[in-house]
């Protein structure tokens, strides 16, 4: 299973907001969807909403990648292993953020 962070700043709640709609609605290969968190949580150094899905097989991350309006992405699998998840494993759309890892130690 892989896990997509969508960031967002408080001032582009809307723009989250309809992308998540735009997930829900258009995308039957998402397991789970979770509503905004409206606060830096974990390692996350901004507001985020994540989504979880298998694989790439129907080309959601490439879907994500076009429809994301300019919002960075962490995309990472679930291997247990959190740390190296978040960091070696992990495949960003747009800008790169900060991950705080020391929430994983």
């Amino acid at each position: 299973m892989y896990h997509a962070h969508v960031y967002f700043d408080l001032s582009q709640e809307s723009l989250a907001t309809r992308l998540h709609h735009e997930i829900t609605a258009n995308r039957d290969d998402i397991l789970r969807i979770y509503p905004l968190v409206m606060r830096k949580v974990g390692p996350h150094d901004k507001p985020m909403f994540e989504v979880h899905f298998n694989d790439n097989q129907q080309g959601f991350v490439n879907w994500l990648d076009q429809h994301r309006k300019g919002l960075s992405v962490l995309i990472h699998p679930n291997t247990g292993n959190d740390l190296q998840d978040h960091t070696d494993n992990a495949v960003w759309l747009g800008e790169e953020l900060p991950v705080h890892v020391d929430t994983f130690r």
